[in-house]
């Protein structure tokens, strides 16, 4: 009694972590959409993203778990969906391929469809009465070729949030490929031993303990392998019409009890992060797409800013005769680029916070920003003298003082240039989400974790792929 009340115990702080997840990511995608900061150019062939963005927070404002089946054809996916909801919604029959096309329905979870099973059974239900379940089925993996295959695999998988792979004994070369694949999606994934009740008991361990042992090893853990019997055929005696008693095979009533209780176990403990999860890394790959359409655009406008600052600047160092308001001017005008550079990236910026950020990047700069005030400063004392002896001269110094202006301009243009391209970086970084993007929410879902979950084996593989996207 201590170790149930203990484990409960331990299902219901993973339920509440999972709603805490999802309310972070709810959070994060609706300040997402409502900073896209994209002008109507920026937008162009970014309608797809944007609109599935909007769907994905729909998602999760209807608190929708989508679950898809994958197998090849003949191994009864259809039918383990139909046996889940209990009515037989998915097309099933003898021809080959019957599943053409990727076919969905909700499935509602009650009593009636899970049966009048132990207490703890109709507790997992009640605890997800408010989602709403969408089961998928999709064709054969052998019914297209390869690449067409792959790609379907990958995009499906990549929006679901809850895999099931469905076989019906050992597994083919092409169901392993296709494991492979959708286990590189990084998904967590069921695989289905359906049709158990053809194999003779012995039989159906020794193939069992081939999957688990050697097959699927290094992909899946045992925990994550269920065996059922979809649509079982039994033998039974029955009279004709003449009263004489023939064999004949008929259906029997579907043995689905462990995946249904695996999917509910899941559903409970960690449907919330399992949808949180999956939509904060495609909203994370979506955002990336985002940020680079927007720097492509505003790329160009911040090269033409910095252009224009360091001609005016250029300029007016080299027209400027007062060494003092050289370096003075050249700071006003460093400030004004950054300004207009943070309108354009639309981060709100004082002038007070942009004299800061020519300081840092002044630091920054180090040894190539103190050259610049020495040579300033040098070039100045030098056009100043020039220019008190050009009367004296006769106006034979007019020519090495401007020379030496010349010289002063370009060199204050190439400075404003460094610190333009300094800015703009940093200045585009800062069009990243920051704390609440999504990467940081896929962070903290994953450490929320325990050992026991069925996300926690593809723990190491998420932050790898993010650390691959951070990179970037």
């Amino acid at each position: 009694m201590w170790e149930e009340d203990w484990e409960n115990a331990i299902i219901d702080f993973a339920h509440w972590q999972g709603e805490i997840n999802y309310h972070k990511a709810q959070e994060s995608l609706r300040n997402l959409l409502l900073n896209l900061d994209l002008k109507e150019e920026e937008k162009q062939g970014l309608e797809t993203e944007i609109a599935h963005l909007n769907q994905m927070l729909q998602k999760l404002e209807d608190s929708v778990i989508q679950i898809a089946a994958f197998g090849m054809v003949g191994k009864g996916k259809s039918s383990v969906l139909n046996a889940l909801i209990g009515q037989d919604i998915f097309i099933t029959g003898p021809l080959h391929g019957v599943t053409r096309e990727i076919d969905q329905t909700n499935w509602r979870l009650s009593k009636e469809s899970i049966g009048n099973g132990e207490q703890n059974i109709q507790r997992l239900i009640k605890g997800s009465e408010n989602v709403q379940i969408q089961l998928i089925d999709t064709p054969g993996i052998d019914e297209i070729d390869g690449e067409t295959r792959e790609k379907l695999a990958h995009d499906i998988a990549s929006r679901v949030d809850l895999i099931l792979f469905v076989i019906a004994g050992d597994i083919t070369r092409v169901e392993y490929q296709a494991l492979c694949q959708l286990r590189e999606v990084g998904k967590p994934m069921i695989l289905v031993f359906n049709k158990i009740d053809q194999y003779p008991q012995s039989d159906r361990i020794e193939i069992y303990s081939t999957i688990r042992d050697v097959r699927v090893r290094e992909l899946l853990s045992p925990d994550e392998i269920v065996m059922v019997s979809a649509s079982p055929l039994e033998t039974v005696a029955a009279k004709d019409k003449e009263g004489k008693v023939k064999i004949i095979r008929q259906r029997g009533k579907p043995q689905i009890g462990d995946l249904q209780l695996k999917i509910l176990e899941i559903l409970h403990q960690e449907g919330k992060s399992l949808v949180a999860l999956n939509t904060m890394l495609s909203t994370g790959q979506i955002n990336e797409r985002l940020i680079q359409q927007k720097l492509v655009y505003r790329d160009a406008e911040a090269e033409k800013i910095i252009q224009q600052t360091m001609m005016t600047k250029a300029g007016a160092i080299a027209l400027n005769p007062v060494t003092a308001i050289d370096l003075f001017t050249g700071a006003i005008i460093d400030v004004v680029m950054i300004l207009r550079l943070s309108q354009l990236y639309n981060i709100a910026m004082t002038q007070q916070s942009a004299v800061k950020l020519l300081q840092k990047i002044a630091i920054s700069l180090g040894g190539i920003t103190a050259s610049d005030v020495l040579v300033t400063f040098g070039l100045s004392s030098l056009k100043g003298i020039l220019g008190l002896t050009t009367p004296v001269s006769g106006g034979l110094t007019v020519v090495p003082y401007m020379s030496v202006a010349i010289a002063q301009g370009a060199f204050a243009g190439v400075s404003t240039y460094t610190i333009g391209q300094i800015c703009k970086v940093y200045l585009a970084n800062g069009a990243s989400w920051g704390e609440n993007g999504p990467h940081a929410v896929v962070e903290n879902i994953i450490n929320s974790l325990d050992e026991t979950s069925i996300l926690n084996r593809i723990k190491g593989e998420l932050k790898a792929k993010l650390g691959r996207r951070l990179i970037r």
